[in-house]
């Protein structure tokens, strides 16, 4: 299971964090995604655990800005997820996470 950084953590390791990006998904986005990543752990017998892993790369302009301060745009920025996102370890390679 990975662990999250406590905010004390955040800032004694990197400092002040420049902007906060939550991410959302409704309750039905939700439990799809737990179903196919219990289904990894089903699959492999519970060797595994299925997690979503999204390598992105966010450009925020500031273009981008003035048009969510306007109203313009609704977020400042999205990133999907995708099947391929779906990937598989076993605890001990979690653990090294």
């Amino acid at each position: 299971m990975s662990e999250r950084m406590t905010m004390q953590e955040v800032l004694k390791e990197y400092g002040v964090p420049l902007i906060k990006l939550d991410i959302h998904a409704t309750r039905s986005e939700c439990e799809a995604l737990r179903e196919k990543l219990v289904a990894v752990r089903d699959v492999s017998g519970g060797r595994e655990q299925g997690y979503l892993d999204i390598d992105c790369k966010l450009f925020i302009d500031v273009h981008d800005i003035d048009r969510y301060l306007s109203g313009d745009l609704d977020t400042l920025g999205e990133i999907y997820a995708f099947p391929d996102d779906i990937k598989a370890s076993t605890d001990q390679e979690a653990s090294l996470r």
